[in-house]
This record gives structure tokens, sequence and C-alpha cells, in this order.
């Protein structure tokens, strides 16, 4: 729509209408498929319009949501599915009959299929009575719009009928849709059938109206081998054996989202527990392994009795199994009540895994758990709603992880969640955490396979970190009851981001809608400007972008303070772009006279952490908050939160680099896991950074860090054993000389002294790679080869990991090179693009050490060529991360007495 003037021309599709700037013809024929189509796949057929109108010669001018009901005229009620995998030649085949309900007339039946083979002679529509029965006249696959369309003679008949199609595919290798899974059983390579359909690869199983808001029931029937074990999502309800062949029947499952749907055969082993309602739990995993799901179940039981009483509503099936996936793609899937896991997220070995792996496991657990209420009852009305699902439940697994590890303070540790989330959102091609479909100032979501780009930090991070902004802001008891009100009301349906705000507004009496619709439906965040003037305390709020421009975005931002101590805390809204604050009303005091006249005073603002933006204070409240550090009057969150936002400051040259390192000394004493984590990180990046601006302080500026981690690890140790402990450890793979905690650290250092002349510390942790069946260590050591400084062996490494003895999931691991890798890295994805692109799709590029112009020139035309929809947001975001690393170098390069401030920090 132009000027708010309605075309002469416009045709209505689903929850769209599409504006065109002269009249043309659609067919009848395709008129009525998008007429039916409605709610199943509105992004594909709005690309189709445009497309047909463009051609006819008309101009697409807007498209713009509506609230007019959408006319639909078929409706999935009830699968009954089957389904016959061959393990050994990798293909299925299957039958599907779906209970229809037909609401309006029409000949033609539409649904989502790919990668299938439809047999057409199957394809037929009995009644509700079963008197009549229509044969397909025409059955049409769409490979490219992922659609099969079904055209009969006549009318359906009105009412409940039976869609019956019989179909083939294949085991795909991909790790979705219906797969397979290698692993070794008693020295015999063998496949295992998986499926992962999340968000939209259902389809490649069984043809169905693969839309979340296409709930219906689902009872399937699986025939496999005798001698091995098939899950789904319900019970086994009857199991016919016959010879070599058996058939296992489920119970129907209650109504659900087609994504949700999961079956897994394969040979396992399990252990099982209850929970305190008689709920049985299992943990599946390899033959061999069941003792490393002991921790996984445990935390399973734990969590499902938490949740029941933190959402007032029980766990909703009879049954909850986990299993442990050879190969798969993501971390975990929510599958209800077949919950599936990558090894490392799910199992758990005393002797072997680290305690980071121990928390993750808990923290993933409790994450795909949470979505058994918080997606699977209640389920999301269409991907835009995605960060819903995801972002609550990010944020409760650290709520549950909490409650059953106080001791792990894992609260401090969400704020490399709030981080990830803060750095992807401080970029220009971020987008809003509401992934809004087709709306020209916001994320397009024109075909299935680009749903997949929207699964990342500003799904999952940023939006666990505004839900735990605005649970601070409303109190845990309001927000808990208002969660309990919202999983009540919209059970078994699907519910979007106004529906949670409208409850929690109605619990809390607080302008919920208002506050949080600047925080999900535009992309970014606001950095506070914080300074002292004429007894006041002036706020400022602008857009942060991390390439120092400016933006136009403005938030009602949460502010949290507290003076000098975290007694008295003090919360308002900032709602203007400029506030200013009269201390002593609002303090209590003067400044003049009151507590910041004092030497040791201080100001923080965001405290502990709990707001999503960053903080840029003035002069004096930046000194006085460095000496607070040094005095240990601040907590770790708030340590871990000024450093974090000085260091986003410096890059976005809104602060030299030496403000960062002087505020950096006054880290030299800490001791918090987490603080002390995100300070090495930084120093990492900052050395990185140094090397290309200003390589002539590169050992000053090292040197100064050496000095900075001196005092923690003299405090924290090594415990040093004599002797070389790596080859201690080659000997002996149970020895206590060399724990899983500390063997990361040990593998990069020895792939430091390795090179083309002196190879055998990376031959021998190729060694263990190969002999290893622990899915964590083999990440361990993946991620440690390519640290090595020598090209050589960095091209020797980065051609490993192609290679088979690699999981394509585990291949992202072996790509972390260091600073003297970048260029050989570079090389080699454009040797291998084409094979890298075929396999990943999205998300596979290395580009973030580069830090020149030219490199992001020949990065950008390099993909001129090759960029296909599926990475077009990741290559943006990597050649803007390019230019922010350039001007960052240039500021550097500019600044005045570096040299002699680094040369003071370093002695």
């Amino acid at each position: 729509m132009k000027d708010g003037t309605i075309l002469e021309n416009t045709v209505e599709v689903d929850a769209f209408i599409i504006y065109f700037g002269k009249k043309s013809e659609i067919s009848k024929k395709n008129h009525q498929l998008c007429r039916l189509c409605s709610y199943i796949y509105t992004p594909t057929t709005l690309r189709r319009a445009r497309e047909r109108e463009s051609e006819n010669g008309a101009e697409v001018l807007a498209v713009q949501r509506t609230t007019e009901t959408p006319e639909i005229r078929a409706v999935p009620k009830r699968y009954d599915i089957k389904l016959k995998p061959d393990l050994v030649a990798c293909k299925f085949s299957g039958a599907v009959d779906i209970s229809v309900d037909v609401v309006a007339p029409t000949k033609f039946i539409v649904l989502n299929a790919a990668d299938l083979a439809v047999h057409p002679n199957s394809v037929r529509f009995t009644d509700q009575t079963g008197s009549k029965v229509l044969e397909a006249l025409v059955v049409e696959l769409c490979e490219e719009d992922e659609i099969v369309v079904v055209e009969f003679a006549e009318n359906l008949p009105i009412g409940v009928g039976v869609l019956c199609i019989a179909f083939e595919g294949t085991l795909n290798d991909k790790m979705k849709g219906f797969y397979r899974s290698s692993y070794e059983h008693k020295g015999e390579k063998k496949n295992m059938a998986v499926t992962q359909f999340e968000p939209a690869d259902a389809r490649r199983c069984f043809p169905c109206w693969d839309e979340p808001a296409c709930k219906a029931t689902f009872k399937i029937v699986l025939e496999v081998p005798s001698e091995v074990v098939a899950l789904s999502n319900m019970p086994v309800v009857e199991e016919k054996v016959d010879g070599n062949i058996k058939t296992v029947h489920y119970q129907e499952s209650p109504i659900m989202s087609t994504y949700l749907v999961a079956v897994v055969i394969g040979l396992f082993d399990y252990v099982e527990d209850f929970t305190s309602d008689g709920i049985k739990v299992r943990v599946y995993c390899q033959v061999g392994k069941a003792n490393q799901g002991k921790f996984a179940l445990d935390v399973a039981v734990k969590t499902l009795d938490l949740y029941k009483m933190y959402f007032a509503v029980p766990y909703s099936l009879p049954k909850l199994d986990m299993i442990a996936i050879p190969d798969f793609a993501a971390g975990a899937m929510e599958n209800y009540g077949l919950v599936t896991y990558r090894e490392t997220a799910l199992l758990y070995d005393e002797k072997h895994s680290a305690a980071s792996n121990k928390q993750r496991v808990a923290t993933v657990v409790a994450h795909e758990l949470a979505h058994q209420w918080f997606g699977n009852l209640v389920t999301m009305e269409w991907w835009t709603h995605l960060w819903l699902n995801e972002g609550f439940a990010t944020w409760v697994s650290y709520l549950a992880t909490d409650s059953l590890f106080p001791e792990w303070k894992i609260w401090t540790q969400f704020l490399d969640e709030s981080t990830e989330g803060l750095r992807l959102d401080g970029l220009a091609e971020s987008h809003p955490i509401e992934a809004w479909i087709l709306l020209l100032d916001s994320v397009e979501i024109n075909h299935a396979c680009e749903i997949d780009e929207i699964f990342d930090a500003i799904s999952y991070r940023k939006g666990a970190s505004v839900i735990r902004m605005l649970q601070s802001y409303l109190g845990p008891e309001c927000f808990q009851r208002a969660l309990a009100s919202y999983i009540k009301k919209y059970a078994c349906s699907n519910a979007k981001t106004e529906d949670l705000w409208a409850v929690l507004e109605e619990e809390s009496g607080e302008p919920v809608n208002k506050l949080m619709n600047s925080w999900t439906k535009q992309k970014g965040y606001p950095v506070v400007a914080v300074r002292v003037k004429d007894q006041k305390l002036e706020f400022d709020q602008s857009q942060f972008l991390l390439s120092g421009s400016h933006g136009d975005g403005q938030w009602i931002v949460p502010i949290t303070l507290c003076c000098c101590s975290y007694d008295a805390r003090k919360n308002f809204l900032l709602q203007a772009k400029s506030e200013s604050l009269d201390t002593k009303e609002f303090l209590g005091c003067s400044i003049s006279q009151g507590c910041l006249k004092e030497p040791g005073a201080w100001i923080k603002i965001n405290v502990d952490q709990t707001g999503f933006y960053r903080v840029k204070y003035d002069d004096e409240l930046a000194g006085r908050l460095r000496h607070a550090i040094e005095a240990k009057c601040l907590s770790a969150t708030d340590r871990f939160g000024i450093l974090d936002d000085s260091y986003a400051l410096c890059m976005a040259c809104q602060q030299p680099l030496a403000s960062l390192l002087s505020l950096m000394g006054a880290y030299r004493e800490e001791l918090e896991y987490t603080v002390l984590c995100n300070l090495i990180s930084i120093s990492y990046k900052i050395a990185r950074i140094a090397a290309d601006a200003t390589p002539e302080l590169l050992g000053y500026i090292e040197q100064f860090f050496i000095n900075l981690f001196q005092y923690p690890a003299e405090k924290l140790g090594w415990d040093p054993k004599q002797g070389g402990v790596f080859y201690a450890f080659l000997d002996d793979r149970h020895t206590s000389l060399l724990p899983p905690d500390i063997r990361k650290v040990a593998y990069v250092a020895v792939m430091q002294n390795v090179s083309s002349s002196s190879r055998s510390g990376y031959e021998s942790l190729l060694r263990v790679y190969r002999e290893t069946d622990q899915s964590q260590e083999k990440t361990r050591i993946l991620g440690s080869l390519a640290s090595c400084p020598d090209p050589d062996i960095v091209l020797e490494v980065l051609t490993f990991v192609l290679s088979s003895e690699v999981r394509s999931q585990d291949a992202i691991f072996g790509v972390h090179v260091g600073i003297k890798g970048r260029e050989t890295a570079w090389g080699w994805l454009k040797d291998n693009w084409d094979h890298i692109s075929k396999t990943w799709g999205s998300g596979f590029l290395i580009t973030r050490f580069f830090s020149s112009y030219e490199k992001a020139k020949e990065v950008e035309e390099f993909f001129a060529s090759r960029a296909k929809p599926s990475i077009a947001r990741t290559l943006k975001q990597s050649l803007e991360r390019v230019h922010i690393n350039a001007k960052w170098v240039q500021s550097i390069q500019n600044e005045e007495h570096l040299a002699d401030i680094v040369q003071e920090l370093a002695s």
C-alpha cells in the first residue's frame, strides 16, 4: 500500500494482502490453490503470486498483514502413519491415512511433501460413511515449493473424510527429515533410522500439512527388523513378530504439530526411573554406554517434578524417552515424549567428561523438557514466534539448573548467553526477535529452507535475556503465576507473542505489551550513557551498533541502579531518549553532600546485568567503578557486565583501547570462573586485533596479559606433576595425571609446539581421536588441532575435518584456527566451498578473524556468484564483522599515547 491508498487490484492470500500496481488475471486454478493453501504455506504462495504478477507487468508495491480470517477448505485432524525403513538399503516406504475435515467446497487438496515419491494410483479420498471413494484425477509434486497438489474430478464431500497416500523415500545423510545415523555394534558398522522434523522437514517423511498451527493427533505403526528397538512419541500398545520382522503399534498421541513427531530405530541400551507421580523416564544410548545416561536421567526426573510445580500443570504424556544419536545436527530436539540429543548433550562419563560437560547436559535436558510445556503443549502460531519457544526454554533451563545445582551459581554463567545475544544484535544485519514474515523492513521468510536462519542467538539468547529482564521487572512470583495461567489458557492449541503479553499484563497490571514491543518488534538494543551533572544523574539512550554508526531505535528501558551498596536498589523506566534524575529525590542524598563525595563511592547501572543493554559511564563514574572492582565491592555479574560493556564500546570505537586495558588491570585478582573466562576471551581478541593494528606493541600487550593472569593462575593452581603429563596420558588413558577439565588446554599446548618437522604431538592426538568412543573427547581434540601455528599442519587438519573420519555435525569444531592460520583457512574454504555448501548449507563461514576492507571486498567478490538464500544473512553478518574489525584497527592506529600506556601497563 502506498500513501495509505488501497489499490484497485488486491489478491487476498491467507492473513496477508498483496497490493499490485495494475489489474491482472490469475488463472482460476492458481487462484483456487492460493485460497486452499491459506495458512498452510503462506510464504511460498505469496512469493509465487509476486513472481506471477511481475511476469504480467504488475509491480508489487506492498505486502500487508491482515486480521481477516482466511478461507480454510481442508483441515487435518488425525494422521495414521505406517513406515517401513530398510536400514541396509537406506530407503523407506510408507502410507498415511489423514482424517481431513473439508469445510468448504473444493476439488483440490494441497499439502507438503519433499524428497518423496508419491504413488499416484494410491491417492484417494473416502467420505466419513465409507460409501463414496474418489480417486485422484491429478497428483502433481512441486519440488521447489515442497508441495503435492491433488486434484479430484468433483468437489469433495463436506465433513470429515480420509485422504490416503502411499509413498517412498530415502533415509538421507543430511540429518533432517527421516535420516540415517551410523554406529558400530560388536565391530560391525550399522545404521539407525532417526527423524528430525523441526522446523519444516516432516514433509520429507510423509505428506502432511507441515506448519505449527496445523495440529492433529498421530497414530504410528512401524515395520522393522525384529532385533531392533523402535521408539516413537507414545508408548507401544501392540507388537507382532513375524520371523525377522516385527510390527509395532503405538498409542495415539495428543494433538500436536507435525514438527514434534518422532521415530528412532536401532540397537540401544537404556536406564530408567520414575517421577513422583509415576511417569516412566528412560535414557537410551548406544549399547554399552548405559551408565553414561544416569546423570541425565536423574536431572530429567527431578526437572519434570520441578516444572509440574512451576507451571502448575502436570507433564501431559504417559512416558518420556530421551535418546543419544551419534549423528545429530542440533544440540537436541524436544519431540513430544521422545527427545533426541547429540551424544555430548546427553551422556556424562565421570572419568572422561569435564565439569563443563556435566553442566551442559543439565542445562540442555532442562531446556528440552521445558519445551514439553512451552512449545509442545502450547505451540507458537508460526515461526515468527519461534523466540517464544527457544528464548523461554533457554531462560527456564537456567532456573531449573539453579534449583537442582545451586553450588554451580549458574545464573552467573547465564551472562554468556546474554553476551552472545548482545554481540549478534549489535550488528546492523541483525533481525527483530519476532521475525515477522514478508514485512518490508524485517526478516523475509520466503521458503521453508530459510526458516533455519532465525534459529540463532537472537531467538535463543536475546529471547532468554529479555524474558529475564521482564521477570526481574515484574517480580518472580507475579511472573510465575502469569505463566501458569498462560499455559492453562492455551494448552493443546497455538499462541503468539501478544497472547503471552496479555496474560502477563492482566496478572501484573503493568503495560507489558507496550514495554515488550519495543524489544521484540525492532532489532537492536540501546546503550545508556550516564553522567553526573549539577546534582543530577543524566541518562541518554541511543541504539548501540558495533560499527559505531548511529541507529534510530528507541526502547522502554527498565533501568536499575544502586549507589555504594546493594542494600538499596532503585529502578525506573527510561521511556524517552533522555531523562535526568535529581539525586537527592531519587537516591535520598545530593551528590555534593552524599555518598559520591566519599573516596570509595560508586554507582552501578543495570544491577546484576538483568537488562539487555549496554552502559557507558562518564569518566568520573567509570573511574569509581574501576576502584570498586579493585576493592571487591561489586558482584561477579556486575564485574562481568562492566568489562563486557567496555570491550563492546572499545570495538565500536566509542572508547579507546587504552581505557579498556586500564580497566582490565583492575581484574588482577579476579577468581570467579565466568568473569575470568570473559577476561581471557577478551584478551585473546585484543591480541588478535593488536597484531593487525599495532604489531610493534603486541609483545607489550601480551606481557600485560601474562601479568594480569599471574595471581589467579597461582591462586587457583594447576597441580603440576613431575614428568610429561601428556605422554603419561598416551600410555594410560585412565591416568589421573590429565583430568578431563584440563585436557583441552593440554591438547592446545601440544599443538602450539607442532610443526611440519615435529609432528609427533599432532599424530598422537589423532591416535587418541581414532581410538576413543567418547564424543566429548573427540570434540575436545577437534577443537584443538587447528590452533597449530604451522600453516601446513593447519591445512592438513582442515582436510581431515572434511574426511569420513569426522562426523558432519562435528566438523565445525575443527575449524577454530588461530590468527596465523586464517589465510590458510580462507584458501581452504574457497577451494572446498562447493562441497561445504552442499553438505552444511548455511553458517559455515571463516571470516571472523579478518580485519581489513581489502579482505572484506575479497570475500564479497568470492560469494557474489555463490551466495544462496540460506546463507544470505550469515554472509552479510560476516562481512559486517570484517568491516567492524577494519574500522577498529584504524581507530587503534590513530590512538594517541597508546604506546606509552601499554608499555607502562606491561611493566
